[in-house]
């Protein structure tokens, strides 16, 4: 996938700029920067969901315009930053919608086995028979992580596949956000583009192989952890002082925040 001075505007108003990447086919790419920085705006770009204004996306050497949205769907799967889904659907009915863009060519039986393989390997068998709008918000987030996996679960006529991630440990505890993280890069391994924007800088350092920074829709940086994770970088595009240092157990920083304190309260009321 490649992106070529991506612009988009709406209205008056430039929400990205000049924005040109290239995301390899077995790497972890994180999305990181401030609020309405364009991220999300940015991943529905690279979905096909919005048109940029200027510049250009290709995908396996095609410009993504010139795929339909039904051939798009075979190797590319979105999971947005929040689910709208209130129908009574279970668990394992929900992980099954990823399948529908492969309904023409497989049987039902190979649809199922492939959605109970899913429901194992993230780690939510337990959770397919409960109705998906009874779950809780962590418990939902990992149900949508395992529908967009089952879209793209093997690969249709040798194409590489993409998988973008809206904020997918957003509502996770620290254990289940580590264990996401780890299945999102062991699936990665398999051929598989992925594109997940991020809040936490340390866990885009720890499991992300390339890094963009964007801030006011720019590019502040784009390369690996250990380079664009400096302190000046994260103080001049989030406004917090930290110290990044190396992690004591992998090879990559380690971002401790460093903020100024709150003044304190005045109260001028008698």
């Amino acid at each position: 996938m490649q992106t070529s001075e991506i612009t988009y505007r709406a209205g008056k108003r430039t929400l990205l700029e000049d924005i040109s990447i290239s995301i390899s086919p077995g790497e972890v790419t994180a999305i990181i920067g401030p609020n309405a920085a364009g991220k999300s705006t940015f991943l529905k770009l690279l979905a096909g969901d919005m048109k940029p204004t200027s510049g250009s996306i290709s995908l396996n050497g095609i410009e993504l315009a010139d795929w339909t949205p039904q051939s798009l769907s075979l190797f590319r799967s979105v999971m947005p930053q929040a689910s709208t889904l209130t129908f009574p659907f279970t668990a394992k009915e929900v992980v099954g919608l990823g399948r529908l863009p492969h309904q023409k060519g497989e049987s039902s039986k190979l649809t199922n086995d492939i959605v109970l393989e899913v429901l194992e390997w993230s780690g939510t068998r337990h959770l397919a028979d409960r109705l998906y709008t009874t779950l809780s918000g962590g418990e939902k987030q990992r149900i949508d992580f395992a529908r967009a996996i089952s879209q793209v679960w093997q690969p249709v006529n040798k194409c590489s596949r993409y998988l973008l991630l809206d904020e997918p440990t957003s509502s996770l505890d620290l254990s289940r956000q580590h264990e996401t993280l780890q299945r999102i890069c062991a699936f990665a391994q398999d051929n598989v583009a992925t594109i997940v924007v991020l809040h936490d800088l340390n866990l885009a350092a720890h499991y992300a192989d390339r890094i963009l920074v964007l801030s006011d829709g720019c590019s502040a940086g784009w390369g690996s952890p250990k380079d664009v994770l400096t302190s000046d970088l994260i103080g001049s595009t989030f406004g917090l002082s930290v110290i990044v240092s190396e992690h004591p157990q992998y090879l990559g920083p380690l971002i401790i925040p460093n903020p100024n304190p709150i003044p304190e309260r005045v109260n001028n009321y008698p």
